[in-house]
């Protein structure tokens, strides 16, 4: 009974999972935070980061293995064709040698001795095949670093690494945020842009359609009918151009999230109808908050450590180490027939490493990374002025942003009365037709300029939050 709940229990949790994936796949309707969230789980750059992290993690476990003991274990067998033959020292005499050379003449033939065979005491040498067809070991060893500069720099050296995969993610994850909230306004404002333009659109073809009317009633000239035509014309124009950039732009923030679905995204948020207006200034810069920066200090911090590596490299190395294990010669292969002989083997020791001398080759890599500490001082400098420089144009930017929207928001406000002053003028028959078409065109534009201000503002704002480190905490 247990057992079957046990069974039941995981059988939940996995239709849970599945749900719980189907609907991060199937969501459609998404809030700015909602889309970064997403993106954050699904972009492909960010989950590469995320990646990186964990194997710079394992790259640390790894390097911090190689103090630890190191256990191996071989088993070999080998099988002589042809059993290799050693040339042995004879204490055979001369005599014996010509007496055995004529027992192993053919019959009929001559015995011929060749006394350059003989070895300087008088003896010829023997050749003699020593061991057996079959031949197996067993063995095993096992070895420690008792003290190695390079291994104690090197575990010094891996805490850098895992921190370096870490500010990668940031500097990517605050790529995603920038790019996903970029997206999103730009749907958001083309969005709010079509539903202008539709407006626009429905009040001018109603003042067409008025013109037209007093046209055939002989009110109006048919030029004023025809310029009416060409602007309706025109917006119409404008709309189509404005559900293209609906696509692009919908199409951009599927790319940014990371979004496989099919489903029609549907944006919850809108945009701002107030805008902080309060600037900014450079007092308060950090350039340390900067994944650039950071990366630059933590391979500044590294090439230090190579520094030392190589100074400490004059000091001796320390293994300990051990091997033993079990020998088989056979002359028939039974080798694992009980009963047989192995015969044990056990060996311990330690070496000890020290450089004499090795050419000046550890005095010039010493010089080499001296230089390369300085090229990193240098780089950190050149990365704080162009922190500087990126948040002085970010800090403008945002500036002049919010000085031009708030320009632009008037300008849409006068547009708009004069569109509607004109319009009453033209109807009650005490304006002109220029002059509605006129302000038709002003206020057009004077939206556009409004959506474009409100746009560079939001982007403004995006770009000066990641010049200053601020947009991932």
């Amino acid at each position: 009974m247990k057992q079957f709940t046990k069974y039941v229990f995981i059988l939940a949790l996995i239709v849970m999972m599945y749900q719980t994936k189907a609907q991060d796949v199937n969501q459609n309707s998404f809030t700015l935070q909602q889309a970064v969230e997403y993106a954050m789980k699904n972009s492909p750059s960010v989950v590469n980061a995320n990646n990186d992290i964990v194997a710079a993690k394992y790259r640390k476990k790894e390097i911090a293995g190689i103090g630890y003991p190191q256990i191996n274990a071989s088993f070999d067998l080998k099988d002589f064709f042809k059993i290799p033959v050693q040339v042995i020292p004879n204490f055979v005499s001369p005599a014996v040698y010509q007496g055995i050379v004529s027992a192993t003449t053919p019959q009929g033939q001559t015995p011929v001795y060749d006394p350059e065979k003989l070895s300087p005491d008088g003896y010829p040498p023997l050749a003699a095949a020593f061991g057996t067809k079959y031949q197996a070991g067993l063995s095993a060893s096992i070895s420690q670093i008792i003290f190695s500069s390079d291994y104690i720099v090197a575990l010094q050296a891996a805490k850098y690494l895992e921190l370096m995969g870490t500010i990668n993610a940031t500097r990517s994850k605050a790529d995603v945020v920038a790019g996903v909230s970029k997206a999103y306004y730009t749907v958001l404002v083309n969005k709010e842009r079509l539903v202008l333009l539709n407006s626009n659109l429905d009040r001018l073809k109603k003042l067409l359609d008025d013109t037209k009317t007093y046209n055939q009633q002989g009110f109006v000239e048919l030029i004023d009918v025809e310029r009416l035509e060409v602007t309706y014309n025109n917006l119409l124009t404008e709309k189509e151009r404005a559900i293209r950039l609906m696509t692009l732009g919908d199409a951009a923030l599927r790319f940014q999230m990371g979004y496989t679905g099919t489903a029609e995204l549907t944006l919850t948020d809108v945009l701002p109808e107030s805008i902080e207006e309060q600037e900014l200034s450079l007092a308060k810069v950090d350039p340390s908050k900067r994944p650039e920066y950071q990366l630059l200090q933590s391979t500044h911090e590294l090439n230090i450590l190579n520094l030392k590596r190589q100074k400490l490299a004059y000091l001796p190395s320390l293994v300990a180490y051990g091997n033993g294990g079990y020998n088989a010669f056979r002359s028939e292969f039974d080798i694992f027939q009980t009963g047989k002989e192995w015969y044990p083997t056990l060996v311990i020791g330690a070496t000890l490493s020290l450089k004499i001398f090795d050419g000046f080759q550890r005095h010039y890599k010493v010089q080499q990374a001296k230089l390369e500490i300085n090229k990193g001082q240098q780089n950190l400098i050149q990365i704080q002025q162009v922190v500087n420089i990126e948040t002085s144009t970010a800090v403008a930017n945002l500036n002049n942003a919010i000085i031009s929207l708030k320009a632009q928001t008037r300008n849409k406000e006068l547009a708009m009365h004069v569109q509607e002053v004109a319009q009453k003028k033209y109807l009650g028959g005490v304006g002109s037709n220029i002059e509605v078409i006129t302000a038709e065109t002003s206020l057009k534009e004077a939206q556009t300029n409004y959506y474009n201000s409100v746009y560079d503002l939001l982007v403004a704002k995006i770009d000066y939050q990641k010049a200053t480190g601020a947009l991932v905490k």
